[in-house]
Formats: structure tokens, C-alpha cells, sequence
């Protein structure tokens, strides 16, 4: 094992433990508010498969299939990273308890129009789309980023629907981001 593995390795489990506590975070807040959780039978637990994915899958990919390390395409994928955990760290101080893993319409919501909610509806599924395309890249698992990436535009556009589905019946949601791209400010 190099040493460039290793620290790809250390990234994929840094990953999944932010990923584990995500959930615990959320299982604590769901717990207060269950009847407020949104029913999400198939998509859910491909959420949760797409994202166990994303750790395993470009170790699996470079350790077999013998990948080599690429100094450019480490630092083009780690600048993506940071951008993307600029932008998650912007989005959950600005959203602080409300954000979920679940889509969770809680009946005293406070609709986000500060920090990134100012430009689009979602960022923290852009963040998401960044991460899922840049990690497994860092160590050239470009395989991996490719079927992680269809399968999470797939995932994505069937969240992205429940959740602008349940948010619609908030007016004050709708009135906030009527005029709001959903990932990219002036594009969608």
C-alpha cells in the first residue's frame, strides 16, 4: 500500500464516520418530531446504499484493478472537497437544526433565505453531487465516480421531487423560492 492509498483510504473512512454521524444526528432529531417525517420506502435505503457505495467502491477500484496515483487530478479533486465543505459548512449554520437526512416537514419550519438558500433551494445537494464526483477521483477512480454519480442524479431527482412536494404545501416556502434555481443559481 502507498502512501497516497492510505490517505485516500483515511479520506473514505473520514467520510463514512461524518456520514454515521449524520445519522445519528438525525435519528436523535427524527425521534422528536416521526410524524413530521416524510415516507420514503425505496428511496431511503438507496440513499443510504449510494453513500456506503461512495466509501467502498474506489477503494475497491483501486486496489484491484491496480490504479495509479495522480498528483494533478488529486489536487483538481481535493479542491473540489474543500469547495464542497465550504459549502456544506455554510449551509448547516445557516439551517442549524432544521437539516435532516430525511425530508422532515415539521409543522413550526423556519424557511432558510440566508447564506447559499439566498441563491438556490438545495445546496446541500449540490454539495452532495461535488463529493460523490471528486472523492473517489482523489486516487483516479474515475469508474467509481462515474456509476456514483449516475446513480446519484438518479437518487437525487426523485428526493429533489419529495421534498419540493412536501415543501409546496408551505406557502412560505413557495413564496421564498419561487424564483430560486434548485442547484445552480440562473441555470436549475
Amino acid at each position: 500500500m502507498t502512501l497516497w492509498f492510505g490517505v485516500f483510504l483515511a479520506l473514505l473512512g473520514a467520510t463514512g464516520i461524518m456520514r454515521l454521524g449524520e445519522m445519528a444526528v438525525s435519528a436523535v432529531r427524527m425521534a422528536r418530531n416521526r410524524d413530521a417525517v416524510v415516507s420514503e420506502p425505496w428511496l431511503f435505503p438507496l440513499m443510504a446504499l449510494l453513500h456506503t457505495g461512495l466509501v467502498a467502491l474506489p477503494a475497491a477500484e483501486v486496489w484491484f484493478l491496480h490504479v495509479p496515483f495522480r498528483p494533478w487530478l488529486a489536487v483538481l479533486s481535493g479542491a473540489v472537497l474543500v469547495l464542497a465543505t465550504a459549502l456544506r459548512i455554510w449551509t448547516l449554520a445557516t439551517i442549524g437544526r432544521s437539516w435532516n437526512v430525511r425530508v422532515v416537514v415539521p409543522e413550526d419550519i423556519r424557511i432558510a433565505t440566508t447564506g447559499p438558500y439566498r441563491f438556490i433551494r438545495h445546496p446541500n445537494y449540490l454539495v452532495v453531487i461535488l463529493e460523490i464526483a471528486a472523492l473517489p477521483l482523489f486516487h483516479g477512480a474515475w469508474m467509481s465516480a462515474i456509476f456514483l454519480t449516475l446513480l446519484n442524479a438518479f437518487v437525487l431527482l426523485h428526493r429533489i421531487r419529495t421534498e419540493e412536494a412536501a415543501l409546496a404545501q408551505i406557502p412560505a416556502w413557495v413564496d421564498a423560492m419561487r424564483d430560486r434555481a434548485r442547484l445552480l443559481p440562473g441555470l436549475f
